[in-house]
């Protein structure tokens, strides 16, 4: 991600409907598996402008870290009461990585050139029963400005986001699409912007901020999917078959796991 983008989450991710939403749902999640306590701590890698992190910071021991010394700045002055660290993720959190019970990882595969080495580092550098819970874009159909502008190499579908922790001593307690009521809307809107060639928002994105009811709107539908989400996580229902996103929660287990690279017969990112 670029400034333009950081700055454009600072502004947007405590207002915008897809954040809010977005927000919501790990919320809820994270605190069905994990029950809110003030010594259990929870690691934000690449925490970007800091507003996901900063919703958990009342209930868990709570630290960020991103590679972006701008998007770490903007975080620590919007949330000065929550930990923020600049650097990289797992070496620079020392012993912290290995105090995590869980770990975020929302929207940040994506950004990586090699997204099996990055996986495979953070799950071996966690303990035992540590919980990793991330998300990605999702539907290759939907590629667009949207993801160029922010320095995407893909969008996931499920099964290409499950081979990168095949194999490894890890459970998945959940994997599933999100954003599936709104997906006919995203569809359309990327169909749109690509006929006219340009993003509808701002900075080559498509995040612009609608009226206050339509936003209202767009967000009680979005973060109504946590319901489903947490039945699909007690395998009380199924997931949605289709999302703009996806969403995964894994715990690793013990055993060793070595770092691993992309395989070379996958195919080709955008980038």
């Amino acid at each position: 991600m670029q400034s333009e983008q950081f700055q454009l989450h600072a502004t947007l991710e405590d207002r915008h409907w897809w954040f809010v939403a977005r927000r919501r749902i790990l919320c809820r999640l994270i605190v069905e598996v994990l029950p809110p306590a003030a010594e259990a701590t929870v690691v934000d890698i690449g925490c970007g402008t800091g507003a996901n992190l900063a919703a958990l910071a009342d209930r868990y021991r709570s630290i960020g870290i991103d590679a972006s010394s701008e998007a770490v700045a903007l975080a620590r002055q919007r949330f000065p009461a929550v930990r923020f660290l600049c650097g990289r993720a797992p070496r620079d959190l020392g012993d912290e990585m290995g105090r995590a019970r869980l770990l975020l990882l929302t929207d940040v595969l994506e950004h990586v050139a090699d997204d099996f080495v990055m996986l495979s580092e953070l799950l071996a550098a966690a303990s035992p029963g540590c919980l990793l819970l991330l998300t990605v874009p999702a539907d290759e159909s939907l590629w667009s400005e949207h993801d160029q502008s922010f320095g995407h190499y893909r969008r996931y579908d499920r099964a290409r986001l499950e081979q990168v922790w095949a194999g490894l001593p890890v459970s998945t307690l959940l994997l599933a699409y999100f954003n599936a009521r709104l997906l006919p809307l995203v569809r359309s809107m990327r169909a749109w912007n690509r006929f006219r060639g340009r993003a509808s928002g701002a900075a080559g994105t498509d995040f612009w901020l609608p009226s206050r009811p339509a936003n209202a709107l767009l967000r009680a539908i979005f973060a109504g999917e946590s319901r489903r989400l947490v039945g699909c996580l007690h395998r009380s229902n199924r997931g949605y078959r289709a999302g703009s996103s996806l969403i995964a929660l894994l715990r690793r287990e013990s055993g060793p796991l070595a770092i691993r690279t992309k395989p070379a017969a996958l195919p080709p990112d955008h980038r």
